[in-house]
């Protein structure tokens, strides 16, 4: 685990010096960062968000909204906002689905009774369509920002990117959304592609990309998306959640992490939960630092009845491959359980 003086010098580095790589934040000034959901089909979601509030709390981030791109289960948005309230940051836009195309069809994280407790999470929104609709969303945060400064992290589902990618013109922007991508999007980080490259050079099917209805929607944007593509494969073997016993009980993130182990594994916050959605944050925020490495450029091969595979080599698309380095699963989770039980800076 890396000591604290050698954390701090991490963070200086981060926050003062260009990195020698390219997909680190090369600037002090906060990340810009539009977050990706599908908050309720499991608890990690919710991990993932908080510690981009913590990292927000240090002066590392600017979330500038988030996306639930779900729609199965429409209780999601109220998840995210009672999130945001709770780290203090309950003007941060939140966009939804208002259809029902995408995502896990069972409420794992009682996603509505949490967002039917307003007098316990301060939330406004309880249904999906209580929320702005997504794309409109999407549009208006990126119309409003400078060129190519924005980083898309999705750690759910890809139909909210791809809507974003086929939407057309309208009163926030003259661009079509391929080219508002284009002009205002830095880098789209994703958890994705996982076990996609494998010795045998096998497809395989992730949950991210494939599975819910998903597939189509992803094939698109592999094709299509007109900006650099980094896909985060981590976070399997990395055991996350008891950090959040130090936080108070109305924390509705340990609450969500809580509710998700005790209704699907009968565990505790002891039992905890894999970290693939944390990992993506951690990478979007603090680059591959001493737990991941980068697979080099390739290509992600999407085939709608196979899944993914992984092809090394340069195409006309700039995409990378990011996996965890074997060995770290202790620290970073250790690292992670540590940004869980972080205090918010500032309250509701």
């Amino acid at each position: 685990m890396m000591n604290k003086p050698l954390r701090f010098v991490a963070l200086l580095m981060l926050l003062c010096g260009p990195s020698a790589e390219a997909q680190t934040n090369p600037s002090p000034q906060p990340l810009r960062v539009i977050f990706d959901t599908d908050m309720g089909s499991d608890c990690d979601d919710a991990g993932a968000l908080a510690i981009l509030h913590v990292y927000a709390d240090r002066g590392l981030v600017d979330i500038l909204g988030c996306v639930y791109s779900s729609g199965k289960v429409p209780y999601g948005a109220a998840v995210v906002e009672a999130i945001n309230i709770h780290y203090g940051r309950p003007r941060i836009p939140v966009g939804a689905a208002h259809d029902d195309a995408v995502g896990d069809p069972v409420d794992k994280m009682t996603a509505e009774k949490l967002a039917r407790d307003q007098a316990a999470f301060g939330n406004r929104i309880v249904h999906n369509r209580d929320a702005e609709e997504m794309t409109a969303l999407n549009r208006r945060l990126l119309a409003a920002q400078p060129d190519r400064s924005v980083t898309y992290l999705t750690v759910g589902h890809t139909k909210g990117l791809h809507d974003l990618l086929v939407s057309k013109p309208d009163a926030h922007s003259p661009l079509n959304g391929h080219d508002l991508l284009k002009r205002k999007v830095r880098r789209w980080v994703a958890l994705g592609a996982l076990g996609a490259n494998n010795a045998e050079r096998r497809f395989t099917k992730d949950w991210n990309f494939y599975f819910n209805g998903t597939a189509p929607y992803t094939k698109h944007l592999m094709e299509n998306l007109p900006v650099p593509a980094f896909y985060v494969d981590g976070g399997e073997d990395v055991l996350t959640g008891k950090g959040l016993k130090a936080t108070p009980p109305g924390n509705i993130v340990r609450t969500a992490y809580r509710d998700w182990l005790w209704n699907y594994e009968k565990k505790t916050l002891d039992g905890q939960r894999p970290s693939w959605d944390l990992v993506a944050v951690y990478y979007a925020v603090e680059g591959l630092g001493e737990f991941l490495m980068d697979e080099g450029q390739g290509w992600l091969e999407f085939d709608l009845e196979q899944g993914a595979r992984w092809h090394q080599g340069r195409r006309d698309s700039a995409q990378t491959l990011i996996r965890q380095k074997p060995g770290v699963s202790a620290a970073l989770a250790e690292y992670l359980n540590e940004l869980l039980a972080a205090r918010p800076k500032q309250t509701r």
